[in-house]
Protein backbone atom coordinates (compact mmCIF):
# COMPACT_ATOMS: atom_id res chain seq x y z
CA UNK A 1 0.00 0.00 0.00
CA UNK A 2 1.66 3.13 -0.93
CA UNK A 3 0.25 7.04 0.03
CA UNK A 4 1.49 10.20 -1.04
CA UNK A 5 1.61 12.48 1.73
CA UNK A 6 0.78 15.76 -0.30
CA UNK A 7 0.21 16.63 -3.34
CA UNK A 8 3.46 16.22 -5.65
CA UNK A 9 4.80 15.00 -2.27
CA UNK A 10 7.40 11.70 -1.29
CA UNK A 11 5.07 8.48 -1.52
CA UNK A 12 5.33 6.11 1.17
CA UNK A 13 4.62 2.50 1.03
CA UNK A 14 3.53 0.81 4.16
CA UNK A 15 3.51 -3.43 4.67
CA UNK A 16 1.87 -5.39 7.77
CA UNK A 17 4.19 -6.31 10.60
CA UNK A 18 6.31 -2.65 10.02
CA UNK A 19 5.10 -0.01 12.53
CA UNK A 20 2.86 2.28 10.36
CA UNK A 21 3.50 5.86 9.06
CA UNK A 22 2.58 8.32 11.90
CA UNK A 23 1.28 12.46 12.28
CA UNK A 24 4.72 12.18 15.28
CA UNK A 25 7.36 11.18 12.26
CA UNK A 26 5.91 14.30 9.63
CA UNK A 27 5.80 16.71 13.15
CA UNK A 28 9.44 15.77 13.82
CA UNK A 29 10.53 16.15 10.10
CA UNK A 30 8.84 19.73 10.32
CA UNK A 31 10.63 20.30 14.25
CA UNK A 32 14.37 19.14 12.94
CA UNK A 33 15.03 21.77 10.22
CA UNK A 34 17.70 20.43 8.35
CA UNK A 35 20.76 22.34 7.37
CA UNK A 36 21.43 22.53 2.98
CA UNK A 37 23.80 19.71 3.65
CA UNK A 38 23.40 18.16 6.51
CA UNK A 39 24.94 14.66 6.77
CA UNK A 40 21.64 12.76 8.95
CA UNK A 41 21.19 9.89 10.89
CA UNK A 42 17.73 8.02 11.69
CA UNK A 43 17.96 5.63 14.77
CA UNK A 44 15.48 2.98 14.06
CA UNK A 45 14.17 3.81 10.66
CA UNK A 46 10.93 1.68 10.25
CA UNK A 47 9.66 2.79 7.59
CA UNK A 48 11.91 4.82 6.58
CA UNK A 49 9.33 8.37 6.48
CA UNK A 50 12.46 10.35 8.79
CA UNK A 51 15.14 10.18 5.62
CA UNK A 52 12.27 10.34 3.06
CA UNK A 53 11.02 13.53 4.64
CA UNK A 54 14.25 14.99 5.60
CA UNK A 55 15.98 14.47 2.57
CA UNK A 56 13.05 16.16 0.24
CA UNK A 57 13.85 19.28 2.56
CA UNK A 58 17.06 19.78 1.43
CA UNK A 59 18.03 18.50 -1.89
CA UNK A 60 21.98 18.52 -1.14
CA UNK A 61 21.94 16.89 2.21
CA UNK A 62 22.40 12.86 2.69
CA UNK A 63 21.00 10.43 5.06
CA UNK A 64 21.68 7.12 7.00
CA UNK A 65 19.49 4.87 8.99
CA UNK A 66 20.08 2.09 11.02
CA UNK A 67 17.03 -0.74 11.43
CA UNK A 68 17.04 -3.95 13.30
CA UNK A 69 14.14 -5.93 11.95
CA UNK A 70 14.39 -7.16 8.35
CA UNK A 71 11.12 -6.69 7.46
CA UNK A 72 11.55 -2.84 7.92
CA UNK A 73 14.62 -2.81 6.26
CA UNK A 74 12.88 -3.97 3.00
CA UNK A 75 10.31 -1.54 3.53
CA UNK A 76 12.36 1.49 4.01
CA UNK A 77 14.56 0.72 1.42
CA UNK A 78 11.76 0.35 -1.16
CA UNK A 79 10.69 3.70 -0.14
CA UNK A 80 14.21 5.23 -0.45
CA UNK A 81 14.30 3.99 -4.26
CA UNK A 82 10.59 5.35 -4.91
CA UNK A 83 11.65 8.09 -4.13
CA UNK A 84 14.79 8.40 -6.27
CA UNK A 85 17.07 8.72 -2.77
CA UNK A 86 19.46 5.65 -3.76
CA UNK A 87 22.43 7.72 -4.32
CA UNK A 88 21.57 10.13 -0.96
CA UNK A 89 20.65 7.26 1.21
CA UNK A 90 22.68 4.62 2.95
CA UNK A 91 20.55 1.63 4.84
CA UNK A 92 21.93 -0.18 7.67
CA UNK A 93 20.83 -3.15 9.08
CA UNK A 94 21.61 -3.95 12.52
CA UNK A 95 21.04 -3.18 15.99
CA UNK A 96 21.90 0.24 17.46
CA UNK A 97 23.54 -1.21 20.19
CA UNK A 98 26.07 -1.94 18.09
CA UNK A 99 26.44 1.47 16.84
CA UNK A 100 30.73 1.56 16.77
CA UNK A 101 30.57 -1.06 14.43
CA UNK A 102 27.96 0.48 12.50
CA UNK A 103 28.40 4.25 11.61
CA UNK A 104 31.90 6.83 12.47
CA UNK A 105 32.08 8.30 15.37
CA UNK A 106 30.84 12.21 14.71
CA UNK A 107 29.75 11.62 11.15
CA UNK A 108 26.55 13.36 11.33
CA UNK A 109 25.46 16.94 11.53
CA UNK A 110 21.63 16.20 12.67
CA UNK A 111 20.73 12.30 14.01
CA UNK A 112 16.86 12.03 14.65
CA UNK A 113 14.68 9.45 16.11
CA UNK A 114 10.89 8.48 16.56
CA UNK A 115 12.09 5.93 19.46
CA UNK A 116 9.76 3.39 21.59
CA UNK A 117 7.85 5.44 23.38
CA UNK A 118 6.70 2.77 26.29
CA UNK A 119 9.10 0.58 28.74
CA UNK A 120 8.38 -3.01 28.60
CA UNK A 121 6.20 -4.56 31.16
CA UNK A 122 3.76 -1.62 30.78
CA UNK A 123 1.41 -2.98 28.50
CA UNK A 124 2.09 -1.40 25.52
CA UNK A 125 4.66 -3.53 24.11
CA UNK A 126 2.43 -6.31 23.12
CA UNK A 127 1.02 -5.77 19.51
CA UNK A 128 2.55 -9.08 17.69
CA UNK A 129 5.59 -8.14 15.50
CA UNK A 130 5.60 -4.52 16.95
CA UNK A 131 7.11 -5.07 20.07
CA UNK A 132 10.68 -3.29 19.33
CA UNK A 133 8.87 -0.25 17.78
CA UNK A 134 6.15 0.12 20.71
CA UNK A 135 8.48 -0.98 23.42
CA UNK A 136 12.24 -0.16 24.82
CA UNK A 137 13.13 -3.92 25.26
CA UNK A 138 15.62 -3.74 22.37
CA UNK A 139 16.42 -0.01 22.76
CA UNK A 140 16.30 1.36 26.15
CA UNK A 141 16.25 5.58 26.26
CA UNK A 142 20.61 5.41 27.36
CA UNK A 143 20.96 2.64 24.29
CA UNK A 144 19.29 5.43 21.97
CA UNK A 145 21.09 8.77 23.52
CA UNK A 146 24.47 6.56 23.15
CA UNK A 147 24.28 6.05 20.03
CA UNK A 148 22.99 9.63 19.21
CA UNK A 149 26.45 10.59 21.36
CA UNK A 150 28.69 8.50 19.32
CA UNK A 151 27.61 9.19 16.14
CA UNK A 152 26.40 12.95 16.21
CA UNK A 153 29.57 15.11 15.81
CA UNK A 154 30.62 17.53 18.63
CA UNK A 155 28.04 21.18 18.13
CA UNK A 156 25.55 18.63 16.31
CA UNK A 157 21.59 18.26 17.17
CA UNK A 158 19.85 15.17 18.42
CA UNK A 159 16.40 15.40 17.40
CA UNK A 160 13.44 13.59 18.50
CA UNK A 161 9.65 12.71 19.49
CA UNK A 162 8.38 11.26 22.92
CA UNK A 163 6.15 11.32 25.56
CA UNK A 164 5.67 13.80 27.69
CA UNK A 165 5.53 11.40 30.69
CA UNK A 166 8.89 10.30 30.35
CA UNK A 167 10.55 13.79 29.71
CA UNK A 168 12.33 14.24 33.00
CA UNK A 169 13.77 9.89 31.92
CA UNK A 170 14.79 11.56 28.53
CA UNK A 171 16.44 14.41 30.14
CA UNK A 172 18.79 12.55 32.19
CA UNK A 173 19.21 9.81 29.19
CA UNK A 174 20.70 13.00 27.16
CA UNK A 175 22.46 14.57 30.11
CA UNK A 176 24.66 11.21 30.72
CA UNK A 177 25.52 11.14 27.05
CA UNK A 178 26.41 14.38 27.06
CA UNK A 179 24.02 16.02 25.64
CA UNK A 180 21.90 19.84 26.66
CA UNK A 181 18.57 20.25 25.64
CA UNK A 182 17.76 23.25 23.76
CA UNK A 183 14.13 23.22 22.09
CA UNK A 184 11.13 21.88 23.37
CA UNK A 185 7.48 22.21 22.19
CA UNK A 186 4.20 20.37 23.47
CA UNK A 187 1.84 18.67 20.85
CA UNK A 188 -1.57 18.56 21.85
CA UNK A 189 -4.44 16.97 20.46
CA UNK A 190 -6.46 20.58 20.84
CA UNK A 191 -5.87 23.38 23.42
CA UNK A 192 -8.01 22.07 25.58
CA UNK A 193 -6.18 18.65 25.72
CA UNK A 194 -2.74 18.28 27.62
CA UNK A 195 0.03 17.25 25.89
CA UNK A 196 0.34 13.81 24.01
CA UNK A 197 4.11 14.31 22.60
CA UNK A 198 7.00 16.90 23.18
CA UNK A 199 9.78 17.14 20.22
CA UNK A 200 12.76 17.51 21.92
CA UNK A 201 16.56 19.03 19.89
CA UNK A 202 19.65 18.48 22.38
CA UNK A 203 22.89 19.64 20.98
CA UNK A 204 26.32 17.71 21.51
CA UNK A 205 28.35 19.02 24.29
CA UNK A 206 25.64 22.15 24.28
CA UNK A 207 25.44 24.70 27.40
CA UNK A 208 22.60 24.69 29.56
CA UNK A 209 19.70 26.87 28.18
CA UNK A 210 16.37 25.60 27.00
CA UNK A 211 14.15 27.22 24.55
CA UNK A 212 10.29 26.13 25.61
CA UNK A 213 8.95 27.00 21.80
CA UNK A 214 4.73 27.78 22.01
CA UNK A 215 2.81 24.80 22.55
CA UNK A 216 1.13 22.89 18.83
CA UNK A 217 -2.10 22.44 18.69
CA UNK A 218 -3.27 19.92 15.60
CA UNK A 219 -7.03 20.58 15.41
CA UNK A 220 -9.61 23.13 16.68
CA UNK A 221 -12.20 23.33 19.26
CA UNK A 222 -14.22 22.14 16.53
CA UNK A 223 -12.42 18.78 15.43
CA UNK A 224 -10.81 20.47 12.40
CA UNK A 225 -7.12 20.39 11.47
CA UNK A 226 -5.47 23.64 12.89
CA UNK A 227 -3.55 25.85 10.12
CA UNK A 228 -0.46 25.18 11.77
CA UNK A 229 -1.15 20.79 11.12
CA UNK A 230 -2.84 22.36 7.72
CA UNK A 231 0.54 23.99 6.62
CA UNK A 232 2.76 21.17 7.84
CA UNK A 233 0.80 18.69 5.62
CA UNK A 234 1.06 21.79 2.66
CA UNK A 235 -2.58 21.84 2.71
CA UNK A 236 -2.70 25.80 3.72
Amino acid sequence: MAETLWDGGPILHQAPGVFPMGTDSILLAHFARPGAKDRILDLGTGSGILPVLLLSMQPQASAAAIELEPAACQLAQKNFTCNGLDARTRLISGDLRQHRTLVPAGGFDLTVSNPPYFPVGTGYDAAAGLQNARGDGTCTLDDLCCAAAWATRWGGRFCLVFRPDRIAQLFVALDRAGFAPKRLRPVHHDAASAANLVLVEARRGGKPGLIWEKDLSLYTAQGQESPELRNIYHRA
